[in-house]
């Protein structure tokens, strides 16, 4: 499930780079067996502030609250656990309130994939 950018974002960059990622990912992974979606659940509730210029606390303090579960929504996640798509993941602040959001509307979040995330966020075992 993509983490959804703010539209003013999408339409500065004239795509939705997570959602393009998670398409091409649940693709790869139907083409050998595994039934994946992606489904257009979560949306903005609310407008944030661009976060290049802000630190971890105050990111955190910008997203949250800022995602939504589309009404009826709740059936789709039912259907299986989640794994969060982004393109780049800086602090986590926003897969952290993508996490809450899918959580509050009844879904499962088993993890998160990222095409890009600092050094102090890699895993090297």
């Amino acid at each position: 499930m993509p983490v959804p950018s703010a539209r003013r974002a999408v339409g500065a960059r004239g795509h939705d780079p997570a959602r393009r990622i998670a398409l091409a990912a649940a693709g790869v992974l139907r083409g050998g067996g595994c039934p994946a979606k992606v489904p257009a659940v979560l949306r903005q509730r609310r407008r944030v502030t661009d976060q290049s210029g802000l630190d971890a606390r105050q990111r955190l303090a910008n997203v949250t609250g800022a995602l939504g579960a589309v009404p009826g929504s709740g059936r789709l996640l039912v259907a299986g656990p989640v794994v969060l798509v982004d393109d780049v993941m800086t602090t986590g602040a926003s897969l952290a309130e993508a996490a809450r959001a899918v959580r509050a509307a009844g879904g499962l979040v088993i993890g998160a994939a990222v095409v890009a995330a600092p050094r102090a966020h890699i895993n090297r075992n």
